[in-house]
C-alpha cells in the first residue's frame, strides 16, 4: 500500500497531475522520433536544433511572454531545419560543419538577446532547463497537438524515411526526393523540440529523444521491438523521475529539479540496459567457449578412419616406389 501510495499519490496535486500528462505525451513523441534519429545518427544534429530554438524562444518570450515561447521557437525552428538541410545537400559544406555553425551561430544570438534584460540569470536558467511543474493545460494541448502530427507524418511517410535511413542511394534511384525526406524527418525533429522546450528546455529535450532508442536498441535488434520498447521506456523514466524529484524535495528536504531528475533517471536506464547487453555477451562468449572443448575432443574420432586410411594407401605407394 505504501509502494503504492509512493507512486500515485503525487499526482493527486494539479501541478503535478499537469506535468506529469506533460511527460507522458513528450516522452512517448520524443522517443518515437528518437528510433529515426538514432537509424540516422542525427543525435548531434537534434542537439543543433535544441540550440538553434533557443533565440527564437527568447524573442518569443520578450514579445508574448510565456504564450509567446512555442509560436518564437517554432518559426526558428522551422527555418533551422529548412537551412540545416539546404547547407548539407550543398557538398562543398560537410554535414558536421553545418551542424556546428547552427549551433553556435544560434546559441549565441539567444544569449546576445537574453543578456539584454535584467533577470537574464533567472530567464537563461528557464529556457535551459525549463519549468517542468508549471506547465498548464495550454502547454499540454500544444504538445498533445505536437505529438499527433509527428506520429501522423510518420505513420504515413515510414516506408520512405526507412528506406533513406538504411540504403539512401537505394532510395534516391527509386526516385524518391532524399532532400525532401531529410527536410520532412528535420521539421519532425523540430516539432519535438518546440513542444519540449516549455517543459524541459532546450538542453534537457535531447535526452528524451536519444537515450530511449539508444537503451531499446541495447536490449533487442528487432526494428519494431526497439519502437516498442523506446515508447513505452520514455514515459515510464518520466513518470518515476516526477516521482523521485517530488519524494526528494517534499519527503527528504532535498531540492531535485523535476526535469533534470527525469533525464537522471533516463540515464540510469541507459546504464541497466547497458549492463544487461554486456552480461548477455559476457554468458553468450562464455558458453561458445565451452562447447569448443567438446567439438575438439569429438573431431580426432569422427576424423580417424579417413586418416589411417589415408596413411595406408600412403605407406602402399611408398613401398611399391
Amino acid at each position: 500500500m505504501i509502494g503504492t501510495d509512493l507512486f500515485i499519490a503525487p499526482f493527486e496535486l494539479p501541478f503535478m497531475f499537469r506535468a506529469l500528462i506533460e511527460i507522458l505525451l513528450l516522452g512517448a513523441v520524443s522517443a518515437g522520433v528518437g528510433v529515426l534519429v538514432m537509424l540516422r545518427r542525427l543525435a548531434f544534429l537534434t542537439d543543433v536544433l535544441t540550440h538553434a530554438v533557443f533565440p527564437g524562444v527568447v524573442v518569443g518570450f520578450m514579445i508574448g511572454g510565456t504564450s509567446g515561447i512555442v509560436p518564437g521557437a517554432l518559426v526558428v525552428a522551422a527555418v533551422a531545419a529548412a537551412g540545416f538541410t539546404a547547407l548539407a545537400s550543398t557538398r562543398r559544406i560537410s554535414e558536421d560543419a553545418a551542424m556546428a555553425m547552427l549551433l553556435t551561430g544560434s546559441f549565441a544570438v539567444g544569449v546576445v538577446l537574453v543578456s539584454r534584460r535584467e533577470s537574464y540569470t533567472s530567464d537563461l536558467t528557464g529556457f535551459l532547463f525549463g519549468r517542468l511543474l508549471t506547465v498548464d493545460t495550454t502547454d499540454i494541448t500544444v504538445t498533445a497537438v505536437t505529438a499527433a502530427v509527428a506520429a501522423a507524418v510518420l505513420a504515413l511517410a515510414r516506408k520512405e524515411l526507412l528506406l533513406r535511413a538504411f540504403d539512401p542511394e537505394g532510395a534516391r534511384a527509386a526516385g524518391y526526393p532524399v532532400w525532401l525526406l531529410d527536410l520532412l524527418l528535420n521539421l519532425v525533429i523540430a516539432l519535438v523540440v518546440v513542444a519540449a522546450v516549455r517543459a524541459v528546455g532546450t538542453v534537457l529535450v535531447i535526452a528524451l529523444v536519444v537515450i530511449p532508442a539508444a537503451a531499446a536498441r541495447l536490449i533487442t535488434g528487432r526494428l519494431t521491438a526497439i519502437l516498442v520498447i523506446s515508447v513505452l521506456l520514455g514515459p515510464l523514466c518520466g513518470w518515476l523521475g516526477l516521482v523521485a524529484s517530488y519524494e526528494a524535495s517534499v519527503n527528504h528536504d532535498v531540492r531535485l529539479a523535476a526535469g533534470a531528475t527525469v533525464v537522471l533517471v533516463l540515464v540510469a536506464a541507459y546504464a541497466l540496459a547497458f549492463a544487461g547487453s554486456a552480461l548477455r555477451q559476457f554468458t553468450g562468449r562464455a558458453r561458445s567457449q565451452r562447447s569448443r572443448p567438446s567439438q575438439r575432443s569429438q573431431s580426432p574420432r569422427s576424423q580417424s578412419p579417413p586418416d589411417r586410411q589415408a596413411s595406408a594407401t600412403s605407406t602402399v605407394a611408398s613401398g611399391g616406389a
